[in-house]
């Protein structure tokens, strides 16, 4: 498990949060685009939201990954996300993600030799 270095003794989980876009939510976005990303930057600044963008090719959907102990951070970023409250996000769900290999995987499994 990954302990954080902002918070001894804290044990964080990674959880990925996947949103469903409108069809135009590229020509919607404009308005909403700063106060989504002040609130993501926000997140991020808190030591919750690790890496986060818009899937491509289609634009039809985002994947935010968080490192965090409980779920329900997520769901309240979610639930506040500017993106979500204006009707771009169609729909949102949260899945833990447990994370086998990689320096911040939460449960690292070196192959056998």
């Amino acid at each position: 498990m990954i302990r954080s270095f902002r918070f001894p003794g804290y044990i964080a989980m990674h959880f990925l949060l996947f949103y469903t876009y409108v069809a135009d939510v590229l020509e919607r976005r404009a308005q909403f685009r700063g106060p989504h990303l002040k609130h993501a930057w926000a997140a991020k600044e808190r030591g919750e939201l690790v890496l986060a963008g818009a899937l491509a090719d289609p634009v039809d959907g985002g994947v935010l990954w968080f490192s965090t102990a409980d779920k329900s951070v997520v769901e309240r970023f979610a639930a506040e996300d500017p993106y979500v409250t204006s009707g771009l996000v169609t729909r949102w769900s949260v899945r833990e993600w447990t994370t086998v290999v990689g320096d911040a995987a939460i449960k690292p499994i070196r192959p056998e030799s």
